[in-house]
């Protein structure tokens, strides 16, 4: 453990304003270095297999890489370790026979087997293929896949059986009918000579018979599983899109020295691959298709087609089955049971589905439907199983994601955990008996760690430290490495006996003596009504003495979905000390947890549906008077910044709202939602073709005349995420409409994440610059 220096013991002699007057101020140049400086958190928490130890990642000695350690937990210390040895010791992800008597487990694409009570291993395959494990057949025989291709070992005889033979390509073809006079020549040699006859005799020392090819095409082969009495195997096809076109960016700062084209992706509404999925009848040697025509609600129509009144009629008429994604059939542990997932496309419904493998037939468990978008913490994965009748899931039928429980014996469905709050991750026990969740239930921007019995009883608390716990539970499920932060310090290492608020020891200390010698602000949390009587969540960073004009900026986090508003730290570091920075230069700063932010439900993240630049944009403007009321800020002070999603914000807010914003900071900015991806754009504004209202009002690039007051926009060219093209197209846009008061700046080796110190110090120095030339004069 590092001792305190002469520097951060100041603070216990004097108040923090006046040790932070002892020491140099914060400039752009010193926050936006490598982020070494600060110190390193530890990361890549893993256990070894008898839970004796806890391996991490961590650089306190400030290397140019981070070196492996090893915390003894019975030694109560840590010491340096290496990878090599991490690796042999760490726990495989194992898989269980029925009575936890014998354990699977891949390493380096082989297999071994673990006899648990005599805690011996033998090695079961050693090739240059690559082994994937299945698990345990009820045949006492183990299931893998090797080269597309399912084989079973029976661990007796150790006899090794193909049970598929896929094949890629097309059915060769049988060749040419012949004409009549030409088959009675072929007939005619046949019976004339024997060494035709002795062609067409069957092979006599044949033991078994020879598997029937299944042909996939040029298909990608996917979700092969097997059930545990090895009869049914499933597998999925997936049919490639074709005829789209990718987009290219070019590389200007190149070790050849010439531009260099990069082959990236396509742009939303693009065709998108086709899925199949089927049952392989071993016995039989007979392939059946799932049909999702019989799927309830296969056929729907989404609400947004009212506003395309002729479009719904044609649909209408036509009545096609809406495309799927098929995910992998999960097997019950007693092979009684088939559950498989699917997906609509449009990703407006989410199914889990009984399938029949005798005869492929579907039947329904379970319809999550959303006319924006399916989506929140652990929905629309494959279901788990905890018995041979029972599986959990997660779902937000009530708004929020919360786990469930169906018993397939008699068809009762269980909500085990309720309330304004999410599931945010779940892990059952070794015994099956409990539930190990992480979740926000105290509060939106406060995870803890608890358990909770199968049947939904005695829901307890374990963690107890405010702020963000990211529990790495032990093999033993006696341990607890806890991933530990606050909102103005970085993630350390505790370690806490699972038992419910147990004394958590600090076991790392990372942050570095300058980092320490200032006082970093532990922002105010606070909650305000928006214009539509929603709460929304913020962070406020306080001038403590504020200049004259009383300027407040408004910080916009990424992603959209992501929350920031939160009292761990945040993945924004460097804006939290740019934060830092702007209060202590008189600014106040407010950074909003805007509608479509993550951690508050199903209706906040969807409130951004078919219109980007609404409600999400509308919070910014709300928090603004909100600083006026609470903390007397100047409204015709304002500045505005953010980067990707953020950046998209500002925009918005300086072309639609441009009487609220003074200036404004875009970083990698979205610019014309019609050229970025599908995955993302597709849920919130479905497509540019089906949908033109939504991406006309949601794309900034059709409100750049709007423009009043001061814009920077700023930008990586070689940002394979947003593209350069983006800006670009906006910057065009900008000149045509003769405005002014508006600037550029690029960053020609930055990809969408910036790397290099020089270009985040640039860029930010730009920003700073911006708001003191702006909002203080």
């Amino acid at each position: 453990m590092r001792k305190l220096s002469f520097t951060v013991s100041l603070f216990l002699l004097f108040p923090a304003a006046q040790v932070f007057a002892q020491l140099a101020p914060l400039t752009v140049e010193k926050i936006m270095r490598d982020p070494k400086w600060m110190g390193t958190s530890p990361s890549n928490y893993r256990w070894s297999a008898d839970s004796k130890f806890l391996y991490f990642n961590w650089n306190p000695k400030n290397l140019e890489k981070s070196e492996v350690y090893r915390w003894d937990v019975n030694k109560q210390k840590y010491e340096l370790s290496t990878d090599s040895i991490a690796q042999l010791d760490q726990v495989p992800n194992y898989v269980y026979n029925d009575n936890r008597s014998l354990a699977l487990y891949e390493r380096d694409g082989d297999l071994f087997l673990v006899d648990v009570k005599k805690k011996g291993t033998k090695r079961l395959t050693q090739t240059i293929e690559r082994e994937n494990l299945i698990g345990f057949l009820n045949t006492q025989q183990i299931a893998y896949v090797r080269n597309e291709n399912i084989y079973s070992l029976d661990l007796t005889s150790l006899e090794t059986k193909q049970l598929s033979n896929f094949v890629r390509g097309n059915a060769p073809s049988k060749g040419p009918t012949l004409s009549p006079q030409d088959e009675w020549l072929k007939k005619d040699q046949e019976q004339l000579f024997d060494v035709f006859k002795e062609k067409d005799k069957p092979e006599r020392n044949r033991t078994s018979k020879a598997l029937k090819p299944i042909y996939i095409g040029d298909a990608m082969l996917a979700g092969l599983s097997i059930n545990p009495d090895g009869k049914f195997i499933n597998y999925r096809l997936i049919h490639m899109a074709r005829g789209n076109r990718n987009t290219i960016v070019p590389d200007f700062i190149t070790r050849s020295g010439y531009v260099e084209d990069l082959n990236m992706r396509t742009k939303v509404g693009n065709s998108q691959a086709r899925y199949a999925s089927y049952v392989y009848q071993l016995d039989q040697d007979t392939v059946l298709e799932l049909n999702a025509s019989t799927i309830p609600g296969i056929k729907d129509l989404p609400a947004y087609l009212s506003d395309y009144p002729e479009r719904l009629t044609q649909l209408k008429k036509e009545n096609k089955d809406r495309p799927i994604n098929w995910g992998m059939l999960t097997w019950s542990p007693s092979g009684k049971y088939g559950v498989i997932t699917a997906k609509s496309q449009d990703n407006k419904d989410f199914w889990i589905l009984k399938v029949d493998p005798t005869d492929a037939s579907l039947s329904l468990i379970d319809r999550q439907h959303d006319e924006a978008w399916i989506s929140g913490p652990g929905i629309g994965r494959e279901v788990r199983w905890i018995d041979g009748n029972t599986f959990y899931f997660q779902s937000e039928a009530t708004g929020y994601s919360h786990l469930y429980t169906y018993d397939l014996s008699n068809g009762q469905k269980k909500q085990l955990t309720q309330g304004k709050w999410e599931v945010q991750s779940v892990q059952l026990s070794n015994d099956k008996k409990t539930f190990y969740i992480s979740g926000n239930k105290d509060h939106p921007g406060i995870t803890h760690f608890y358990s909770l019995n199968t049947d939904g009883s005695n829901f307890t608390q374990i963690t107890s430290a405010k702020g963000g716990n990211e529990v790495t539970l032990s093999p033993d499920e006696r341990w607890l490495a806890i991933n530990h932060s606050t909102s103005n310090k970085p993630w350390e290492l505790y370690i806490q006996a699972n038992k419910p608020k147990a004394d958590a020891k600090q076991v790392t200390e990372s942050t570095s003596e300058e980092f320490n010698s200032y006082a970093w602000r532990e922002p105010e949390m606070v909650k305000f009504q928006n214009r539509h009587g929603d709460d929304v969540y913020a962070r406020v960073y306080t001038a403590k003495n504020p200049h004259p004009n009383k300027p407040a900026v408004v910080f916009v986090h990424g992603a959209g979905y992501l929350q920031n508003v939160h009292y761990w730290w945040s993945q924004y570091f460097r804006e939290f000390m740019f934060n830092n920075m702007l209060a202590d230069n008189g600014y106040t700063v407010i950074d909003v947890d805007y509608t479509a932010s993550s951690g508050y439900g199903r209706n906040h993240r969807t409130g951004i549906y078919r219109h980007m630049g609404g409600k999400d944009l509308t919070d910014q403007v709300d928090a603004v008077d909100y600083l006026v009321k609470n903390y007397n800020i100047n409204p015709n002070h304002v500045g505005i910044y953010g980067g990707s999603y953020g950046g998209f914000i500002t925009l918005m807010a300086l072309f639609t709202e441009a009487d609220r914003f003074q200036s404004g900071a875009a970083l990698r900015s979205v610019t014309d939602w019609a050229h970025y991806n599908h995955g993302y754009t597709s849920n919130i504004l479905n497509t540019p073709i089906e949908d033109p209202i939504a991406f006309k009002r949601s794309s900034p690039i059709y409100f750049a005349d709007g423009l009043k007051g001061n814009l920077l926009m700023l930008h990586g060219m070689v940002d394979v995420n947003v593209q350069f093209q983006d800006i670009v197209r906006l910057n065009q846009r900008l000149i045509e409409l003769g405005k002014d008061n508006w600037d550029l700046a690029v960053y020609p080796v930055e990809d969408h994440g910036f790397v290099t110190p020089s270009s985040w110090t640039d860029e930010y120095k730009r920003i700073f610059k911006l708001f003191e030339n702006t909002l203080k004069k």
